[in-house]
């Protein structure tokens, strides 16, 4: 390892190209100069100079010297950042697993304000569906899940608290051959056409999806959003959060249906692990209890603080 004054001389003698202005820019005499990178060299076993031509160079030995000294004072310095904000009771990174049913842009005003914290802690977001969700939880891939739904499972030291209640619409386009039947629309016409499904991403033998009836042909598609585009081009039908879609059913791009079987309102829950005790978790948990973030994340509106 390099110390400071070393690396300052070979950056030095790399943007200055000669002994003396090197030495200048250290403020240090020529001699000492000369001296120091004979040390450096001798230390090395190895040429770091190239003393050949009239300008002075880093030989190739020295420019990788040069390089990798200061990549490994920079992660030094992180690390010691990083071993203080730890110490300050911050955790190093908080993972959060998002309910594909959340819109995310729901969060950016969530995630500005935790950076102004300037608390160092690195955020790491991604999104599960179903039961998905609760098994980043259960399986230490998650340290917080927003959106969750069903029931909370049987995890060790499991915490929760509700989020909200969604609503859902069974809704299709206009063109879609539904649009048209009799209602309430009885399952018999619903199982005769395709469902548009996000699949649950749990890998356990339980997972499964919602509003599908036996035997009905199925379009599994990689979000809501995609549900939403994939029902508006009616491609299929399906379940959709009121919320998210008053703004096509207003503008009749989807139709709403009363189907004699209705679907009952899902709660939403954030959920942690009680083992898991650190400053960043404690604020987004207390930022979640807020009735009007709650609100937006559930209806999928923007939030602001």
């Amino acid at each position: 390892m390099l110390s400071e004054d070393e690396l300052a001389l070979l950056e030095a003698i790399r943007d200055s190209g000669s002994l003396s202005r090197a030495a200048a820019k250290l403020g240090k005499a020529p001699s000492t100069v000369s001296h120091a990178a004979r040390q450096l060299e001798e230390r090395f076993d190895a040429l770091l100079f190239d003393r050949r031509r009239y300008r002075l160079e880093l030989t190739p030995a020295g420019a990788l010297l040069a390089s990798e000294a200061t990549r490994l004072m920079q992660d030094v310095s992180r690390l010691t950042q990083r071993v203080r904000q730890v110490a300050g009771g911050w955790e190093d990174r908080l993972r959060i697993v998002t309910d594909e049913v959340l819109e995310f842009a729901t969060l950016l005003p969530v995630i500005a304000d935790f950076d102004a914290l300037k608390s160092g802690v690195s955020l790491r977001i991604t999104h599960e569906v179903l039961g998905g969700t609760w098994d980043a939880l259960r399986d230490g891939r998650a340290d917080l899940v927003i959106g969750a739904t069903n029931e909370p499972p049987l995890i060790p030291k499991l915490r929760w608290q509700e989020l909200g209640r969604m609503d859902w619409v069974f809704a299709v386009s206009p063109k879609h051959p539904l649009a048209k039947a009799r209602q309430p629309v009885e399952r018999e016409a619903i199982a005769a056409c395709r469902a548009i499904v996000v699949a649950d991403s749990s890998r356990r033998p339980d997972a499964r999806s919602y509003g599908l009836l036996g035997g009905q042909p199925v379009l599994a598609v990689p979000s809501m959003r995609a549900k939403i585009a994939a029902q508006r081009a009616g491609l299929g039908i399906g379940w959709l959060p009121r919320e998210r879609v008053a703004g096509l059913l207003a503008g009749d791009e989807l139709i709403e249906l009363n189907i004699a079987d209705p679907r009952e309102p899902n709660t939403l829950y954030v959920a942690w692990r009680g083992d898991h005790d650190g400053r960043a978790l404690n604020w987004w948990v207390e930022q979640l209890k807020q009735p009007r973030l709650a609100a937006a994340l559930v209806s999928g509106r923007d939030f602001q603080g």
